[in-house]
């Protein structure tokens, strides 16, 4: 049998794709959507057709001339044959769809599989079918833990790369079935790669982007005021200052992870997109080392600057405790170690590198939770 011949690989744009230009954006209502929309749309020659159910975080650009917003899903066959359309027309298509709720991963572990996996794999065949630049949001969970939890727990003055997060080289190592709590990652897994198979075999070009705790305003509900449910543990903190209720450590908080402002996310983003020729058929991790914390820290940093936001010292003091990953988010719930990642490549290929601070990120992020949920309720009251 004469071996396959694999056709050439789709070339991407020569030219910055943030003016004059037109791109399909995937879950443009959501926190990472409406800041790169913030971005994106003042410059009226970039056209952005965007899906999204929910348009909440960004009405102010419903009426904008050179954005039009679908509010179908993608599993919807009418939403599918517009983005078919859309596609063929567009420059790149970013998708950032995708269910990415820690308390979830293990309580609605088969919606949390076909949202992140069965919706979205379609998103990578009409790329391709169509020669179209994928910017795919993926995640860092897909790392799973590191070689050090296995080999050294607890251990970081051992080999860096036993720890850090190469996005060519750490492998992807994740518990057992029973710990349902992979599931997000391991769908996530997967779609990155269904992406490389089809940049292997029909030269779809495709970038992956693993972000790392993007913090910033509009990165979360607050629940029983906007949302319910579990949220991620900014909101979870914040929460707790805004009610007066205990701030709640899961497993003593030993976890650590690294955190980036949004702002230098996006900046990331729109990089990206100005040098298409760099960024193409790259994965790309998208956090910051300088700002790494444990989740205890975490709280401890996050009220002593809410004591600030609001003048009150009462919250130097304000309640920490510890609890159960099995009380706090179920049964099959097991947390990786730490995620430092390694930044070269956006650094070389992109030029970017984060310059926020972890204080300054969590101060712009805070405020904007103040003003938005603590003094609007006040006002209404």
């Amino acid at each position: 049998m004469a071996a396959r011949e694999h056709p050439a690989p789709v070339k991407v744009a020569d030219r910055p794709l943030t003016r004059d230009a037109r791109l399909v954006l995937l879950g443009c209502g959501g926190y990472i959507g409406s800041h790169l929309l913030d971005t994106l749309l003042v410059d009226p020659s970039v056209r952005v057709d965007g899906w999204d159910p929910r348009p909440d975080k960004i009405r102010h650009w419903l009426d904008a001339p050179n954005f039009k917003l679908r509010r179908a899903m993608l599993n919807e066959p009418s939403g599918l044959d517009d983005l078919h359309e859309c596609v063929e027309a567009a420059d790149a298509v970013i998708n950032l769809a995708a269910i990415c709720n820690p308390a979830e991963y293990n309580t609605d572990p088969i919606t949390v599989i076909r949202s992140n996996f069965l919706d979205s794999y379609k998103v990578v065949e009409i790329c391709a079918e169509a020669g179209k630049w994928l910017i795919h949001f993926s995640t860092s969970e897909v790392y799973g833990r590191t070689l050090a939890s296995y080999v050294s727990p607890g251990d970081y003055d051992c080999d860096a790369a036993l720890y850090e997060l190469d996005e060519d080289e750490t492998p992807f190592l994740m518990g057992p079935l029973s710990s349902q709590r992979w599931t997000y990652a391991c769908a996530k897994q997967l779609l990155e790669r269904y992406i490389y198979a089809h940049h292997a075999q029909l030269g779809m070009p495709y970038t992956i982007v693993r972000p790392l705790n993007f913090f910033g305003p509009r990165m979360d509900f607050i629940p029983g005021q906007d949302g319910e449910g579990t949220p991620r543990v900014l909101a979870c903190f914040m929460k707790a200052l805004l009610h007066g209720e205990p701030m709640r450590l899961v497993d003593g908080g030993s976890a650590r992870r690294t955190i980036v402002s949004i702002r230098d996310a996006i900046r990331a983003i729109v990089l990206m997109l100005e040098k298409p020729q760099s960024a193409a058929n790259q994965a790309f991790n998208v956090g910051n080392r300088d700002n790494e914390v444990t989740m205890a820290e975490l709280a401890d940093l996050m009220r002593k600057i809410y004591a600030r936001i609001t003048g009150d010292d009462s919250f130097l003091k304000h309640p920490i405790e510890s609890v159960s990953a099995r009380d706090f988010y179920g049964p099959g719930y097991e947390d990786c170690d730490r995620r430092m990642p390694r930044l070269d490549k956006a650094r070389d290929l992109l030029g970017w590198t984060p310059s926020v601070s972890l204080e300054e990120t969590l101060l712009e992020t805070m405020t904007y939770y103040h003003d938005h949920y603590a003094v609007s309720r006040r006002q209404a009251g």
